[in-house]
C-alpha cells in the first residue's frame, strides 16, 4: 500500500523523545519497523526553527544539526512553521502574601505545523498521492482533516500516537491506530557519523 508519513515534529518530541537517549532518530527506519507491509512514498516532517534559551545556548544547532539528519533521508521532507517566544504576565498559583501575585514568564510555542500538516494531507489526498495516510501527532486539532480524508477522499487515515494516551477523538476517526514501542526507537538510530553535500558531520556529543 503507497503511505504518506505525517509527522507533528514538537508533538512527536514531547510525546517520546524528550528525556530519552533515542533523540538521534531516523524516522524513515522507524517507519519501516512501524509498517512493515507498506511502501512508504514521502515522508513530510512538520516543525518549526526553535530561539536557544539562555539556559540552553546550543538548543538551536541541536535541532538544525538534527533536520540536517533528516534530510538526508531521499523521500524526506521538513515543512516549516513558526517559533514564537514572547514574555507574559501570569498570575502566581499560590502567591505569597507582601509579594507581587503577578510575575512576568518566558512563553514559547509553536505556530502552525497542524494547520500545515492538515493541508498537506489534505491536498496529497486530493491527487491521489497515497492510499493511507498515517498521521504521527496526538492532536485532537487533526481530528476533522482526518475525517475528511476518509470520508471524502475515500482514503485510509492511520495514526501513530507518540504520547502514553491516545486522544479518543483521533482515535474514534482513524482507520486504525498504533503506539511506539521504546525498543522500536532504539533500533532506528541514525550512525553517530553522518554526511550530506555540505560534507561531514556528526550527533551532538549533549543533548
Amino acid at each position: 500500500m503507497k503511505t504518506n508519513i505525517y509527522i507533528d515534529g514538537f508533538n512527536f518530541y514531547y510525546g517520546c523523545i524528550k528525556n530519552t537517549p533515542y533523540k538521534w532518530l531516523d524516522v524513515s527506519v522507524l517507519c519501516k519497523i512501524l509498517l512493515p507491509k507498506d511502501t512508504i512514498n514521502q515522508i513530510k516532517y512538520f516543525t518549526a526553527l526553535v530561539t536557544s534559551r539562555p539556559n540552553d545556548p546550543n538548543q538551536a544547532i541541536r535541532q538544525t544539526t538534527y533536520i540536517r539528519a533528516l534530510e538526508t533521508i531521499p523521500n524526506l521532507s521538513v515543512i516549516y512553521g513558526q517559533f514564537l517566544s514572547s514574555v507574559v504576565k501570569r498570575r502566581l498559583a499560590s502567591p505569597v502574601s507582601g509579594l507581587p501575585s503577578f510575575v512576568d514568564v518566558l512563553k514559547s510555542e509553536e505556530k502552525g505545523s497542524d494547520v500545515n500538516l492538515a493541508t498537506h494531507m489534505l491536498i496529497d489526498g486530493f491527487k491521489n498521492d497515497y492510499d493511507l495516510a498515517i498521521v504521527v501527532s496526538n492532536d485532537s486539532d487533526l481530528t476533522l482533516p482526518v475525517r475528511m480524508v476518509r470520508s471524502e477522499l475515500g482514503k485510509k487515515v492511520g495514526v501513530i500516537n507518540p504520547h502514553k494516551y491516545p486522544s479518543k477523538e483521533l482515535q474514534r476517526e482513524a482507520t486504525f491506530l498504533k503506539s511506539i514501542r521504546k525498543s522500536a526507537l532504539k533500533r532506528s538510530q541514525f550512525p553517530t557519523n553522518l554526511s550530506d553535500s555540505n560534507g561531514q558531520f556528526h550527533k551532538p556529543s549533549t543533548w
